[in-house]
């Protein structure tokens, strides 16, 4: 069993940057692929990045390329999600996933922490 806690979320302006964290309890933490999604009021949850179990992997949506970058460090069980040059549209409730099933099902998520990025 794997518990998943975000933090880091809040409010900013455009153009500025935020850090999300996601710590993770259990041993098999470091075994995991991690993800990060996102959904906005009224969308559907989209994904956002993802990174194997030893970061040599890492995959990005296409809307937060180039502006994101995604990290872990599994001595202490966490993931992060550096976000630089933030827009409105990236407003959302930010959510961590661990343990890729298939495609954008995983097997662990968090409770999710909010992103909100004014204009």
């Amino acid at each position: 069993q794997v518990q998943l806690v975000e933090s880091g979320g809040g409010l900013v302006q455009a153009g500025d940057s935020l850090r999300l964290s996601c710590a993770g309890s259990g041993r098999a933490f470091s075994t995991l692929t991690m993800a990060w999604f996102r959904q906005a009021p009224g969308k559907e949850r989209e994904f956002v990045a993802a990174i194997s179990d030893t970061s040599d992997n890492i995959k990005y949506a296409d809307s937060v390329k180039g502006r994101v970058t995604i990290s872990r460090d599994n001595a202490k069980n966490t993931v992060y999600l550096q976000m630089n040059s933030l827009r409105p549209e990236d407003t959302a409730v930010y959510y961590c996933a661990a343990g890729r099933i298939k495609n954008s099902l995983y097997a662990y998520w968090g409770q999710g922490t909010q992103v909100t990025v004014s204009a």
